[in-house]
């Protein structure tokens, strides 16, 4: 059992990846030992190198903290610091298509409704601002005639989904980071092949990376053998590429146009509890009806290369599918965020709600990853006296994340801020609720990653009553996670506090 559990660690993605990056940097280094005479001049050509590099990542528009770590990088190796940097920065590139900026005909199917932004206005005009950064920057329009539905459980959500996905007429779209062969992937090949067979477009999406090279092609023979499409975005290439740190993180189902779910639920068995790695596991999502689905088609469209306007259009909901959806409450403006532009919308959603918070900010995330700026945010909030509480895992699914998660735990329960670790098992739910007002639920967690290197999406709650859900449910999950305190902070070992440092100066690149 050890031998087999062994074996596949060995012949998993990342240990292949792993792998294969040391064996290029193994072949730099050779290359530069191999000069012989000419190695001091070469030693001094790269120094000089390093030098510029310094200077030019010093004043490059990037999160301080990547530059700071690359800039400790090269310090430390100066032979082979600065030639790395330049070869990841000199990468493929993706497709203009799957960048929204790019696309005029696009962006002019995405319009924001001046009524919508006048009645957001006057319902909740703290929340005005948000949305207009949202629609302006992360182009996509808040709308006012949609319901939603809250899942506080993975396995509710795919009862709920099987159900939903049943009643699909024209079309399915799926989006995922991670499939797993299991009782989830058996339960939904049945279900789309059947579809498909049936005159339903059905189209599925999941990451090269996510999904692993070893499951991105056998299950899904079958599938598309009987007429689902399946695409796999951004395939792994075993090459040093910064393309291949941008994945795509979303968990998206789309149904007909009229109905979505979204959350942090990936399509394997341990999201639903039907197999378990890290105790019991806590996710959550939301389903969307209305006209705020809309979103949703587009960007599921933009990652699949399909961005002509008149593509797009065949998919919009039909009115009868929207009919019975009329003055509903609250407001919906689902969303999603590139790595392709400098436009971090994840991150700044959740650092308005957190800067405008008045009473309360209620976050669970599976990675405490934080630079400066979110910590400092979080902090001031705390300080100002807004009750400022996260729920991150106990069982953690990766140790030197939960290393680096616990040196953010001593600065922030300095300020005031409460951590709290979820005690049954491992929670990687996405969620951020600010006054039980305005909430994000989505697929970006509190790390650098989802900041700045993934493709994730969202939606932001404005006034619907599914909010007070989404606290309830939190305050349920506090009952059963465990508050760490200043003391236990200062009570680690040297050892987890040194290992904790070094591994948080590097943490853009993990």
């Amino acid at each position: 059992m050890k031998l087999k559990k062994l074996l596949s660690s060995l012949l998993s993605t990342n240990a292949a990846f792993v792998i294969l990056l040391l064996l290029q940097i193994a072949f730099l280094m050779l290359a530069v030992a191999s000069l012989g005479e000419r190695f001091y001049f070469i030693y001094f050509a790269l120094i000089v190198l390093d030098i510029i590099l310094a200077i030019y990542i010093t004043n490059k528009n990037e999160p301080i903290s990547y530059r700071v770590t690359w800039i400790i990088i090269i310090s430390i190796f100066p032979l082979l610091g600065g030639v790395s940097y330049l070869f990841i920065k000199v990468s493929q590139q993706f497709p203009k298509s799957i960048d929204l900026r790019n696309q005029k005909q696009t962006r002019e199917l995405l319009v924001q409704d001046r009524q919508v932004m006048k009645e957001l206005e006057m319902s909740c005009p703290d929340s005005l601002n948000l949305a207009r950064y949202v629609s302006g920057y992360g182009l996509y329009p808040v709308y006012r005639n949609s319901i939603t539905e809250y899942f506080p459980l993975g396995e509710l959500q795919f009862q709920r989904l099987v159900d939903e996905l049943e009643k699909a007429e024209r079309f399915i779209f799926l989006e995922f980071f991670i499939i797993s062969r299991g009782y989830m992937f058996d339960v939904m090949s049945e279900l789309l092949i059947r579809k498909a067979k049936a005159g339903v477009d059905v189209r599925l999406m999941y990451d090269g990376i996510g999904t692993g090279m070893f499951n991105s092609v056998k299950p899904f023979r079958n599938l598309e053998a009987n007429g689902v499409k399946c695409k796999v975005f951004n395939p792994f290439r075993p090459m040093i590429s910064s393309v291949q740190n941008n994945r795509d993180h979303r968990k998206i189902v789309i149904i007909d146009g009229h109905t979505v779910f979204n959350g942090g639920t990936n399509l394997a068995d341990e999201y639903i509890n039907r197999r378990e790695r890290f105790g019991h596991w806590k996710d959550t999502a939301v389903m969307i009806r209305g006209q705020a689905v809309w979103n949703y088609t587009v960007m599921f469209l933009q990652l699949w290369e399909k961005a002509e306007s008149s593509e797009l259009l065949k998919f919009a909901a039909e009115p009868r599918g929207l009919e019975s959806i009329l003055a509903t409450d609250g407001f919906v403006q689902p969303f999603s965020d590139s790595p392709l532009d400098e436009e971090p919308v994840g991150k700044r959603v959740y650092l308005e709600l957190i800067n405008n918070a008045r009473s309360s900010v209620c976050i669970t995330t599976p990675y405490l990853i934080l630079d400066e700026e979110m910590t400092n945010a979080l902090g001031f909030a705390a300080k100002k006296g807004v009750d400022v509480r996260i729920i991150t895992p106990h069982i953690p699914d990766k140790w030197y994340v939960h290393m680096i998660a616990w040196n953010n735990y001593a600065a922030l329960t300095e300020m005031g801020v409460k951590i709290y670790e979820y005690t049954p098992g491992f929670i990687h739910a996405k969620t951020c609720v600010a006054d039980g007002k305005t909430a994000v639920v989505g697929t970006i967690n509190f790390d650098y990653r989802s900041f700045y290197l993934h493709f994730e999406c969202g939606a932001v709650l404005y006034e619907c009553s599914v909010i007070g859900e989404i606290v309830k449910d939190f305050r349920r999950t506090l009952r059963k996670s465990q508050l760490i305190t200043s003391e236990d902070c200062a009570s680690r070992s040297v050892f987890k506090k040194a290992a904790g440092a070094v591994l948080n100066m590097f943490a853009p690149l993990l």
